[in-house]
């Protein structure tokens, strides 16, 4: 039995900031896109990210976060997720 190709499709996430980020070419069925900005101590800034497939699964991000947090001395972070919007093309 022959089975159907899914089709390539771009995912783009726009953060409250303004930061954008295309994932794609993809198959896979993402959802959400997450992100932690982390400030260490120094001053420097870090940043984490990944995509998920429901909003239910990146919002369970949020405890490790914390305890990311606490176990590597950031000075503060943010937590954020953006809904993956789908297209057929490159932006």
């Amino acid at each position: 039995m022959a089975r159907k190709a899914r089709s390539k499709r771009y995912l783009t996430a726009t953060m409250p900031d303004g930061y954008v980020k295309t994932i794609g070419p993809t198959a896979d069925p993402f959802t959400h896109y997450w992100r932690i900005v982390a400030e260490l101590a120094n001053g420097k800034t870090e940043v984490f990210w990944g995509h998920t497939r429901s909003e239910a699964e990146a919002r369970k991000l949020r405890g490790p976060a914390a305890d990311g947090a606490r176990k590597r001395g950031w000075h503060s972070y943010r937590f954020e997720i953006a809904e993956l919007v789908e297209s057929d093309t490159a932006p």
